[in-house]
């Protein structure tokens, strides 16, 4: 039987605090099936703690996550800027979550070489997951969320501390997964990077949306000075 589709995400009113300092306030946002989705915006926005309450890591401290299908935690996947990797091998590390899964073992097995190869990580899929570079860390940890076949893939900064090349590369991957159906939405402070990668582009400034909409109209006529400014690369406070 073919999974039920979690998408769209319809978030309405959604806010958080953390020590009683509001890190989120009111934020309404649909995510459809479509184009990567790069949410940016300076630091300490909220963006990190925008995909962690969408993920379901943190509970909303008001407002409203609803998916448009039943048990969307199956059919999501996170990939955090650094990386969590089990103390095995790169192969065993893509196979733990389909295992979780409880998938036949030669679906495990297909899907875990179908995954290495996506990430260019076959020829060390017996080397200890913890001795690679940290760009093949990350594609990895891409690989291993791929591997799960998500419909909506969170990614938090993942190219924050990659080097050019190791960046490039890593994008290349997220097109790839893109390109399969799957929805990314991802974080980043790079805006030259949310210039190659957002099909839709969507502006925090102090826990609030301040633009959201198609990446290129956006990039040439921002509707706000907050961002107009961001993108003109000004400091916000």
């Amino acid at each position: 039987m073919p999974e039920a589709a979690i998408l769209p995400l319809e978030v309405a009113g959604l806010g958080y605090a953390a020590g009683g300092v509001a890190i989120l306030d009111d934020v309404s946002l649909r995510i459809a099936a479509g184009p990567p989705m790069l949410i940016i915006g300076p630091n300490g926005a909220g963006k990190s703690v925008l995909l962690r309450l969408l993920h379901g890591l943190l509970p909303p401290a008001r407002g409203r996550i609803a998916w448009a299908g039943p048990e969307p935690q199956a059919a999501q996947a996170m990939v955090f800027q650094r990386p969590v990797l089990l103390r095995r091998s790169v192969r065993a590390n893509m196979l733990y979550p389909l295992a979780l899964r409880r998938l036949p073992r030669a679906e495990q097995l297909a899907r875990a070489e179908e995954a290495l190869a996506l990430v260019g990580l076959s020829a060390l899929a017996d080397r200890p997951a913890r001795l690679l570079s940290g760009g093949e860390q990350q594609r990895l940890a891409l690989g291993r969320a791929a591997a799960c076949r998500p419909q909506i893939l969170f990614l938090d900064e993942p190219c924050a501390s990659l080097d050019p090349a190791a960046t490039r590369r890593v994008e290349e991957i997220i097109a790839a997964i893109a390109a399969r159906g799957c929805k990314v939405v991802m974080t980043t402070h790079d805006l030259p990077q949310a210039r190659r990668l957002a099909g839709e582009l969507v502006i925090l400034h102090r826990g609030r949306i301040v633009e959201a909409g198609p990446a290129a109209h956006v990039f040439a006529a921002p509707s706000t000075p907050e961002a107009a400014a961001y993108l003109r690369g000004d400091l916000l406070w």
